[in-house]
């Protein structure tokens, strides 16, 4: 298996769904678009047999979140990431995961920010809650968790 970037003259995003319309449709019809204009970059799990063929994705790009005080806290958001149907409770939700934590951490090296935010999609908190991730108070469905723990959990 690989973690590539998406490209859509390559990759078969019609073929891939989640359980998630939303989802499925962003991979569609909006992955390419947002990185033609550097606002997000999606990265696609393909399977070393059928390269073109989409197992799962996740989106990463910058964010803000603003906090009670009004002060503006600069984020890494980790906006979407799902896994084909037909391959769901393998692992691969952990490891796309990883790898963009991975990426994230190599980022907050070059750019500042302090804290990894992830919208979960579908009430899946859960998920990210066993990897370290804590809910907002106010938003539910967002949870962060700070570059700092990232760093330590994969020293």
């Amino acid at each position: 298996m690989s973690i590539v970037k998406l490209d859509s003259k390559y990759h078969d995003r019609n073929s891939f769904d989640c359980g998630s319309e939303p989802l499925n449709a962003y991979l569609k019809l909006y992955a390419n678009q947002q990185s033609k204009k550097d606002l997000t970059r999606t990265y696609v799990l393909t399977d070393d047999k059928e390269l073109s063929k989409i197992l799962g994705f996740y989106t990463i790009t910058m964010s803000y979140v603003k906090l009670a005080d009004e002060k503006i806290l600069p984020v890494a958001l980790i906006g979407r990431l799902g896994v084909d149907k037909a391959h769901q409770r393998k692992g691969y939700g952990e490891y796309l995961l990883v790898d963009a934590l991975l990426k994230l951490l190599k980022a907050s090296e070059i750019v500042g920010f302090s804290h990894i935010v992830v919208d979960a999609k579908d009430g899946v908190g859960l998920f990210y809650e066993k990897f370290g991730f804590i809910p907002f108070h106010e938003e539910k469905n967002k949870l962060f968790m700070t570059v700092k723990n990232v760093r330590k959990s994969f020293q």
